[in-house]
């Protein structure tokens, strides 16, 4: 899989989805939802406990997600990176939202994620 290959558009209607489903997941502090579709390295990473203890610090700081935008896609040979303007309920400016998109095993997968 060449991510060059793909249109933009085209790997925007693969990542938002799953980018909506882990949102979701953080929001709900639903870890099997929020894990869903990331790679092993990832699953790895974002433990049952550590998942509960980032979701809740940020939603009693920043609180939950509001409108997130696309803003660019970084095409590789192996991978995608995506970044959106996200914005949160309790504060106020523009925040970062961003993911690294793989394709592994015939699936399309979360490789990074963060919102900072």
């Amino acid at each position: 899989m060449d991510f060059r290959q793909l249109s933009e558009q085209a790997l925007w209607d693969i990542a938002n989805p799953l980018m909506d489903n882990l949102m979701q997941g953080s929001t709900d502090i639903d870890h099997a939802r929020h894990t869903r579709d990331f790679t092993e390295r990832m699953r790895q990473i974002v433990m049952p406990e550590y998942l509960e203890q980032i979701c809740k610090q940020y939603q009693a700081e920043k609180g939950f997600f509001t409108a997130r935008t696309p803003v660019r896609v970084f095409k590789r040979p192996d991978s995608a990176a995506f970044v959106w303007q996200q914005g949160f309920s309790k504060v106020e400016g523009e925040y970062v939202a961003e993911m690294v998109l793989v394709y592994q095993d015939g699936r399309y997968l979360v490789d990074h994620a963060m919102v900072f």
